[in-house]
C-alpha cells in the first residue's frame, strides 16, 4: 500500500499541470516518462523536458 501511495504521489507531482480526471493526459505522460528512462535518459532533469513535450503533442487515436 506504501509503494502505491508513493506512486501516485509521484505521478501527481510529474503530472502537476494535468487535470487529475484526464487519465489519457496523466498516462501519456508517465508514458513518455518511462519510455524515455529505458532509453538511458534517468537524470531528473530530463523530466521537465519530456513532460513539456507529451504535453504538447496532441493525443491521437492511433498511436
Amino acid at each position: 500500500m506504501v509503494i502505491l501511495a508513493l506512486m501516485r504521489m509521484v505521478v501527481d507531482d510529474i503530472c502537476e499541470y494535468v487535470s487529475p480526471y484526464d487519465t489519457d493526459g496523466r498516462t501519456n505522460v508517465v508514458s513518455k516518462i518511462l519510455k524515455a528512462a529505458t532509453q538511458g535518459e534517468t537524470s531528473s532533469d530530463c523530466v521537465p523536458q519530456v513532460r513539456r513535450d507529451a504535453l504538447s503533442k496532441p493525443l491521437t487515436m492511433w498511436r
